[in-house]
């Protein structure tokens, strides 16, 4: 059964392996621990059974006007049981009030989002693999 819950308190490290498929790179399972424990925040699945982590939604806040939702991400062989839109729509009531709540996704996700009420937009974005292993490369290095 799966399960949902706020926060990334108590979360170890080896609960989060199978994320982040088809990644150019990804980052190691304690990297995300640390960027689910930097976020404002955060909603979790749980395979109760297993104790592991299947989904996660992750946002970004200033708590007043705005956030950004930068990670969703379900285990696939997890995915198609609604888990990636229960995670959103539980996100989404947390943040209920604020102006903006921004997200940007690949093409193939667009009808998703759109299902959750999110409208088409422009977005830009800078990556640097190097930053997913905690190294040091600096903005601007490859782009999208």
């Amino acid at each position: 059964m799966v399960v949902y819950r706020d926060g990334a308190e108590g979360l170890e490290a080896e609960q989060l392996v199978g994320f982040f498929v088809g990644w150019r790179a990804s980052p190691s399972p304690e990297r995300h621990l640390e960027a689910l424990r930097g976020s404002d925040h955060v909603v979790l699945a749980l395979d109760d059974a297993r104790g592991s982590v299947v989904g996660f939604v992750t946002a970004v806040s200033d708590g007043v006007l705005a956030a950004y939702v930068p990670l969703l991400e379900v285990r696939p062989e997890y995915q198609g049981r609604g888990i990636g839109s229960e995670l959103m729509r539980r996100l989404l009531a947390r943040l209920e009030g604020l102006y903006m709540v921004d997200l940007a996704c690949d093409e193939p996700l667009v009808p998703f989002y759109e299902r959750l009420g999110f409208r088409r937009g422009v977005a830009m974005a800078v990556r640097d693999p190097d930053a997913l292993a905690g190294e040091t490369g600096g903005p601007g290095r490859e782009p999208g």
